[in-house]
């Protein structure tokens, strides 16, 4: 009799469990090990990149992993996975410190990959809070610092066709308070990829949103973007080598360019596709060091225990 009870309780409790297992969901506190990360072949500049330091990651929390997009926040970098986790990694020498967060709010339950299928992230450094793309929901949503409530959401006319997994992988917050976002897309496809520019918060009412496009370079897709000093945008993408190798290229987009109507497009400057492993690069942020731009990327291990999570540092050259 008392399985009775117990199914009738998780009938109760999650009505719109379909029977699929339950995302992993990240510790609060967690135990991080970081190891110095050198390429085969030894760091070397790439375009540019100038190698500043890299480190492998890893932790015995299965949820940690599958990072989709990156920003650094107060000297933290903030780590946002593909099911709706968030890792604070805190770098001091060789220590490192992490702090998780789930997504409580958000599409559907939470229960599963459809409703947290979290892409791309953008963090305002003046109130701290976050905005976080949802793939499979082609939605955008707003939340406070602390990721404990989400206080406002969008699902953007122009995103409404983006299919159901190629979605919003790129959000960035421009200068001036702008946001731009840039559909996934399939990787045969040659045509650019649709895009989106708000012309202030997404989630904010009255804010107008106007489509432009991105052309990646042939065979890639873009995964993340984020916006250099002077306002023009470093784009990442990747190509799908068989059978777990990952080329990526680093598109410089001139400010001019992102505008309503306008096809975004640029050179490659730098292809750091040995700096980084071989593995899938899926994340980027831009911070301003003692005069210096750096450049950070990380990868997404899909959650595999035979892939490498890789957060690495570069200083841009001119």
């Amino acid at each position: 009799m008392r399985w009775v009870v117990v199914l009738v309780m998780v009938l109760v409790l999650v009505p719109d469990w379909t029977g699929e297992p339950r995302l992993p969901v990240v510790r609060r506190d967690l135990s991080v090990d970081a190891r110095a990360f050198v390429p085969a072949g030894g760091a070397s500049r790439t375009g540019v990149l100038v190698p500043v330091g890299a480190l492998s990651l890893r932790s015995g929390d299965p949820a940690f992993g599958g990072f989709s997009s990156l920003a650094i926040d107060r000297g933290a970098a903030v780590m946002l996975s593909d099911g709706g986790n968030i890792v604070r990694l805190t770098i001091r020498g060789a220590r490192v410190a992490a702090k998780g967060a789930e997504l409580v709010d958000g599409p559907g339950t939470g229960w599963d990959k459809r409703s947290r299928d979290t892409e791309s992230l953008a963090v305002d450094p003046a109130s701290g809070r976050i905005w976080i793309g949802y793939e499979r929901a082609n939605a955008i949503w707003r939340y406070t610092p602390d990721l404990a409530h989400a206080d406002g959401h969008v699902a953007p006319a122009p995103m409404r066709d983006w299919g159901r997994n190629s979605g919003p992988e790129t959000l960035v917050r421009m200068s001036g308070g702008r946001f731009l976002t840039i559909r996934e897309g399939v990787m045969s496809a040659r045509r650019p990829r649709p895009a989106v520019l708000f012309d202030g918060d997404p989630a904010a009412t009255g804010t107008r949103a106007a489509a432009l496009s991105y052309r990646p370079p042939p065979g890639y897709v873009p995964t993340d973007g984020a916006v250099l000093p002077g306002g023009d945008l470093l784009v990442v993408n990747r190509r799908w080598r068989f059978p777990f190798r990952f080329d990526c290229a680093i598109v410089r987009v001139p400010a001019a360019l992102i505008r309503p109507g306008a096809i975004m497009e640029g050179p490659v400057v730098a292809r750091p596709t040995q700096a980084m492993g071989g593995e899938n690069v899926e994340g980027i942020a831009i911070t301003r060091e003692r005069g210096a731009t750096m450049v950070w990327l990380v990868t997404d291990n899909d959650l595999a225990f035979y892939r490498r999570t890789i957060l690495a540092k570069f200083r841009l050259v001119e």
